[in-house]
């Protein structure tokens, strides 16, 4: 019997290690391009859901695509948009924990003038990220340059071919930084201010009750904060 017990446990490093259960996967998109409020969101929801023990899976697709896979349920939610999109795309469900504050700025190369809401950027060529709900709505009519990501609308401003981008603060400055653009500037005041929330496809009503518990104790615990600092300081 001690023999046969010294065998089995000779023999046990060689025994196949038995795989712990794979965690669920949820599947969300966002816009393409590198984006430091994605960036935000996406950490702040990773957490959350591995809170839940779910592994959270972001896919990049451009312009309404995202919105429009999320609502058809070939992706289980979106990222994040601002509070609404549900009117619009029937089958999503708001998560109604803000991820952070979205800003929609203008930056100018050469081009300056007195800022005074939407209307007064008619008289130029506005270059912005196809997709991006608030500037598509609000710039009906002007003459626009639609691009799948900030550094397209950049590069197309700097070579002339608009006059101005319109968008997220927080991914303009990165591309500024990027290509050390320091002649590129932001006009104030900024166009629009607001929260933006993660929408989950219907069939995950009871995960977004869940989720938004998660949320909100991860923003009594600062956690959330933490994540907007640590990425706006480039971490």
């Amino acid at each position: 019997m001690k023999r046969r017990t010294l065998l089995q446990l000779a023999l046990l490093p060689w025994l196949p290690a038995v795989a712990a259960p794979a965690r669920p996967v949820i599947n969300v998109s966002t816009l393409l391009g590198e984006d430091p409020a994605t960036d935000v969101a996406e950490q702040v929801l990773r957490e959350a859901y591995s809170r839940l023990g779910y592994k959270l899976e972001v896919h990049r697709l451009p312009g309404e695509r995202t919105l429009l896979y999320a609502n058809e349920g070939r992706m289980d939610g979106e990222l994040y948009r601002k509070l609404g999109m549900d009117r619009q795309y029937p089958n999503l469900i708001i998560v109604p924990v803000p991820l952070l504050t979205y800003e929609i700025v203008v930056f100018t190369h050469g081009t300056d003038f007195q800022l005074n809401g939407w209307d007064s950027l008619k008289p130029y060529t506005i270059g912005h990220v196809r997709g991006i709900k608030i500037v598509q709505e609000n710039t009906v009519g002007m003459r626009t340059e639609a691009v799948p990501t900030m550094t397209q609308a950049f590069q197309k401003m700097m070579v002339g071919r608009t006059d101005l981008v319109v968008g997220n603060r927080l991914s303009g400055m990165a591309v500024i930084k990027n290509l050390k653009l320091d002649e590129v500037r932001v006009l104030n005041p900024p166009l629009a201010s607001f929260p933006v929330y993660h929408y989950l496809n219907k069939q995950h009503e009871a995960l977004a009750v869940q989720l938004a518990a998660v949320l909100r104790q991860m923003r009594a615990e600062k956690v959330i904060e933490a994540i907007q600092q640590r990425v706006a300081n480039g971490g």
